[in-house]
């Protein structure tokens, strides 16, 4: 048995899996806000009730927002912000009494619909969370690569291919991102960059659910909205696909449910990509919100 734990910013879920992949039981509770203790002790007594129920213990994985830095062992880039600085896997060993393995919530995403999910049976899948945030995942034949660094996927804070600081976009002019630099991707195509985005080309402040109720309306600024995040969209996976040339592109995150970039967004990414015919799809997820936590619990794999 596998267990999983997606460490949310206000939620944490549990899920136990057999070793098929079938899930035997799932549960949510609250974060503890700003305090590191009292984050272990939640999660030890959420697998430990797992367990309980199931009369049975399991391996336990961890999804996080944010990493472990391979060079000091500490939390790094998390928006739970009191878990950086710490050695997080380190300290749920100790409280668990067995290895646990820690891993960022969009590799844990890619991980899951890599094995059993949108992306089952194919060599190379990128995942990519489109949501408060921009993440993503690279898994090659099920094994997931973090990369040397720790940051293999992580396109969202590259610069958002085609946006300048002259007048090619209106909405181009130094989007500054929380990690300091200017014009990420991840200052476009995450939901309160599309919003941003939206505002500014002469829409009224809107969320994207509400901007895509709009243009079902017959809106034709949130129509120019959201052709404007299909096209940002499509030059910034060619540039993934360029480098990496996956065979499916999973999409995840809030900003995955809007249906048309699944049509759109692979017709205008053949305009960058470097070949005469890309054959990469594009694909929704299919375990939904609940990707993560089943990729938490796929850190382990088979034959452990």
């Amino acid at each position: 048995m596998r267990i999983g734990v997606d460490l949310g910013g206000t939620k944490i879920e549990f899920s136990a899996i057999s070793a098929e992949g079938h899930l035997l039981v799932r549960n949510r509770v609250p974060a503890p806000q700003n305090k590191y203790q009292d984050t272990l002790e939640a999660i030890r007594d959420g697998v430990l009730h797992l367990e309980a129920m199931l009369n049975r213990s399991g391996s336990v994985g961890i999804g996080i927002p944010g990493t472990i830095s391979p060079y000091t062992g500490l939390v790094r880039g998390a928006n739970s912000t009191w878990l950086i600085g710490h050695p997080l896997d380190k300290d749920l060993e100790s409280i668990l009494g067995r290895p646990v393995r820690v891993e960022n919530d969009a590799n844990c995403f890619t991980l899951s619909e890599a094995i059993d999910g949108a992306g089952k049976g194919h060599d190379v899948v990128f995942g990519v969370i489109l949501g408060t945030g921009v993440g993503g995942g690279v898994v090659i034949n099920r094994r997931l690569i973090p990369g040397q660094n720790g940051i293999a996927g992580e396109w969202g804070h590259s610069p958002q291919p085609g946006v300048t600081v002259t007048k090619e976009y209106k909405d181009s002019v130094k989007r500054t991102c929380y990690c300091g630099k200017q014009n990420c991707i991840e200052t476009f195509l995450s939901g309160p960059g599309f919003s941003r985005s939206h505002s500014e080309i002469g829409g009224l402040s809107a969320t994207p659910p509400e901007i895509i109720e709009r243009w079902q309306a017959g809106d034709s600024v949130a129509d120019s909205s959201i052709s404007r995040y299909e096209e940002q969209l499509a030059r910034a996976l060619a540039g993934i696909i360029n480098l990496l040339d996956p065979n499916v592109i999973v999409l995840g995150g809030g900003m995955s449910n809007v249906e048309r970039l699944y049509e759109t967004v692979p017709r205008l990414w053949q305009n960058w990509c470097f070949s005469d015919r890309i054959n990469t799809l594009l694909v929704p997820p299919k375990h939904g919100d609940s990707s993560g936590v089943r990729g938490a619990a796929w850190l382990w794999p088979h034959n452990q």
